[in-house]
């Protein structure tokens, strides 16, 4: 989920073709809800942005696992080993 408006979205999606939805919050009602809006520093410049988090969410509706802080290096495996588990 993104912060970002569904016509940039739209924008990035056609840019690097990805084959998947993506989803626009440009108002951050989910992202505060999950706690992921959050004041940010950035070389000494406060700013509100998402601190990049992923959610598993099981078929039930409920989080079955949460990664916070992501870094984007090795992420997918820890994502599909939590998956498969």
């Amino acid at each position: 989920m993104s912060g970002d408006s569904v016509e940039e979205l739209r924008q990035f999606r056609n840019k690097y073709k990805l084959n998947f939805p993506l989803l626009s919050d440009a108002g951050h009602e989910t992202l505060e809800g999950y706690g992921v809006w959050q004041e940010k520093n950035i070389y000494g410049r406060k700013t509100m942005g998402i601190v990049r988090t992923t959610y598993v969410i099981g078929e039930d509706g409920t989080v079955k696992r949460v990664f916070p802080k992501v870094k984007v290096d090795g992420h997918i495996r820890e994502v599909l080993a939590a998956l498969k588990g």
